[in-house]
């Protein structure tokens, strides 16, 4: 379970880093790709 809550945290701080750092379509990608990665990780069972 704390294994979780730091992903979210971890998600969420790249979420943030993203959104002040890229643009256009590019941050659209990566706010996707950084949020199906830690759904995987969270809900998938991590590694």
């Amino acid at each position: 379970m704390d294994s979780s809550i730091i992903t979210i945290i971890l998600t969420i701080l790249a979420v943030v880093i993203a959104w002040k750092v890229l643009k256009g379509v590019i941050k659209t990608v990566a706010l996707v790709g950084i949020l199906i990665v830690a759904a995987i990780l969270v809900f998938g069972g991590g590694f």
